[in-house]
């Protein structure tokens, strides 16, 4: 059984589903695809903290999932959006785990992971799963990846 590793940019797939398709991600269909006949070492959703109910209700389902869920301070923009790049973290943490893992999965669109994905690649021979809506998924990450997977509507949730 092959040995998975998964990490979720929770802000960058919340952003970039609901502008492309309007929708919720379905993180526990994306959970059965990823998980499907592997054994997981390490899940890791990295989110904002918030103060809102329906936040932290968000998190704790990912808790039930199977993500550890790895919160940053709320910073709010001029725009309203959130920040919280976590782009440092996920990188350490991957870093981490590919040493045990046979199959990274990173949820993500941001071309910022492409040079970290070659090194995964290059350094430690592991196959690297990238997950991201294809329009708004760097074509640098899309094309350093083992394998890109489309979000599409098998792992949409219904309309928000």
């Amino acid at each position: 059984m092959k040995k998975v590793s998964i990490f979720v940019d929770v802000q960058n797939i919340y952003y970039t589903t609901k502008q492309i398709y309007n929708c919720h991600f379905d993180y526990n269909a994306f959970w059965k695809k990823v998980v499907s006949d592997r054994k997981v070492v390490k899940a890791v959703a990295y989110a904002i903290k918030s103060k809102d109910v329906k936040q932290r209700q968000f998190h704790n389902i990912l808790r039930g999932i199977g993500f550890e869920v790895k919160l940053k301070p709320y910073i709010q923009r001029i725009d309203n959006s959130a920040k919280g790049d976590w782009d440092v973290g996920i990188t350490i943490d991957i870093l981490e785990y590919v040493k045990t893992s046979d199959i990274i999965v990173l949820a993500s669109g941001d071309g910022d992971f492409e040079i970290l994905i070659k090194k995964v690649i290059e350094k430690y021979n592991s196959v690297v799963e990238v997950y991201g809506v294809k329009e708004l998924t760097a074509l640098s990450l899309i094309n350093s990846a083992s394998k890109f997977n489309p979000i599409d509507s098998d792992l949409l949730l219904k309309k928000i």
